[in-house]
């Protein structure tokens, strides 16, 4: 299996390479040569796989047997999800008897996020361990090296971080947009203090952050010398170990649900469409997918309006929404919304080109033709912050995917309803902003369905959202329902973050400069 880049490029990557190069240096994001489909016995062999053995069994359609042996494969994985709370890494929760929810949030940093990166970070580490002992073998005194950088609204940072911790040869520099992220989101980042970990706030947003990033990746000189390597989404790795819960999900259904094929929709609370991208990649594999994938936003809200209008553009000129007790929701000068589901506070989302990629294949009919028509579009999304796609492109995204905007009230009313329903369930507020998308979903999807709500996180790493949610509720106690043992105290804890004063890629190449291992 090879990998190339969106925009266009004869060159063709290995998997080792393709993880440890991240960003394509013409700005694409790799993908597969071809995405492989299941193996003809999958329902019955992987229907009692553990959550690992379903990782291996995935994973190793995508990586050649050549390039990591599976015994190194399963060795990799297992230590991967080792450290999980939850046997089933990924279990599946039923609300009622259409609606579950599939939680993401059992590993180290309380988010979804773990899923990929402990995966990513372990990835890392063998093919640098690899590689250099190699160099050992040939006498060679070279020890190869890799500058991580990366950045975050939230639950990326602090999962890569717990993925990086003190691993050899590796240097992680993690941006974060100053003040808008939770404050154990921010905590969890900074307390870490492990001498190769370096937190950044970018006095800006999170879209600030990925240019920048972005940017550095583009920046072939800076890239050369520091070996740099993405953890974001726009790495590949990540998409591939998030495509293994949608199998996950779909065997806890059938045996749940005593059904051999339920009929599932997924619904996924998304900002950069990088975890309900990894769904269509299972659905292209082969996953049975009955109903039309369902993205869920906030009110940055550029993906419900390309499934709306076809314009995919970073700003529409909305006013901002009204939310709790009469406020508003704050829109700054690059039209971002802050949010109570600040995780999906995203302008532009960067794996959305994966899917557009997708579309212009179809309607073009040509890998090389494809990748001319995607470079154009997001030339355009550069310079005029939007671009139409023609209504045949349309109607194949509406064919997979249906959209749908929830507003911070939206959001309220659901925390509290599911916690004063009969199985009194607290969600975080981007799963309410799925659970919200998923009821009017529902309307159109036939009887026999039911939906998988993606959980992204522990609804303690929003303790502000879901406390407004549920002031007024005599029943409800903080500490007592929603609080775990491991983050008290942890707004206490030592920090370390280097301030940035604005968002300057100078300004964040000097830091690098200055701290890098």
């Amino acid at each position: 299996m090879k990998y190339f880049s969106t925009r266009g490029c004869e060159q063709e990557l290995s998997f080792e390479e393709t993880v440890l190069t991240g960003l394509a240096p013409n700005g694409g994001l790799y993908i597969p040569s071809e995405i492989p489909q299941l193996p003809a016995n999958w329902k019955t062999e992987w229907a009692n796989y553990s959550f690992v053995e379903l990782s291996v069994a995935v994973l190793s359609l995508y990586i050649d047997e050549a390039e990591m042996p599976r015994d190194d494969l399963k060795e990799l994985v297992t230590r991967t999800y080792a450290g999980f709370r939850h046997p089933d890494v990924t279990p599946l929760r039923k609300l009622d008897d259409k609606t579950f929810v599939l939680e993401l949030w059992h590993g180290p940093t309380w988010a979804f996020k773990d899923v990929a990166l402990q995966c990513l970070g372990n990835l890392f580490e063998y093919f640098l361990k690899r590689r250099n002992a190699k160099h050992a073998a040939a006498g060679d005194q070279k020890s190869e090296k890799l500058t991580v950088v990366g950045a975050t609204s939230g639950d990326t940072g602090s999962a890569a971080i717990y993925g990086l911790r003190n691993k050899a040869n590796i240097s992680i520099f993690i941006l974060h947009p100053k003040g808008r992220v939770s404050p154990v989101q921010e905590a969890q980042m900074t307390t870490v203090t492990d001498a190769n970990v370096h937190n950044i706030a970018v006095k800006g947003t999170f879209d600030d952050c990925q240019d920048i990033v972005k940017a550095l990746f583009s920046d072939r000189e800076f890239n050369a010398t520091h070996r740099l390597g993405a953890v974001n989404s726009i790495n590949w790795a990540r998409i591939l170990a998030q495509t293994v819960y949608y199998f996950s999900a779909y065997f806890q259904a059938a045996k749940q649900l005593d059904i051999a094929d339920p009929e599932i929709q997924f619904v996924v609370p998304t900002g950069n469409f990088g975890d309900i991208l990894a769904g269509y990649y299972a659905k292209r594999m082969g996953l049975p997918v009955s109903a039309k994938m369902g993205v869920a936003t906030n009110a940055n809200d550029i993906l419900a309006r390309f499934w709306k209008t076809g314009r995919y553009e970073k700003v529409d000129g909305d006013a901002p929404e009204p939310i709790a007790d009469g406020k508003q929701a704050t829109k700054d000068a690059s039209g971002v919304h802050e949010t109570l589901s600040p995780a999906m506070d995203i302008l532009v989302s960067s794996n959305f080109e994966r899917l557009l990629w997708y579309l212009a294949y179809e309607a073009e009919g040509s890998r090389e033709k494809a990748c001319n028509t995607l470079d154009s579009w997001m030339a355009s999304m550069k310079s005029d912050g939007r671009v139409q796609v023609p209504v045949k492109v349309l109607e194949a995204a509406r064919r997979d995917f249906c959209a749908d905007r929830v507003s911070d009230d939206e959001t309220l009313s659901t925390i509290r309803s599911h916690f004063l329903s009969s199985t009194s369930y607290v969600v975080d507020p981007h799963t309410a902003v799925g659970l919200t998308a998923a009821e009017r979903m529902a309307k159109a999807n036939p009887p026999s369905t039911v939906q998988v709500v993606l959980s992204t996180a522990h609804p303690a790493k929003f303790s502000e959202a879901v406390s407004l949610a549920l002031k007024d509720s005599a029943q409800f106690d903080f500490d007592r329902d929603v609080m775990p043992e491991e983050f008290k105290g942890l707004l206490q804890k030592e920090r370390r973050v280097i301030d940035v004063e604005r968002p300057d890629i100078q300004l964040v190449k000097d830091v690098v400069e200055q701290h890098v291992v």
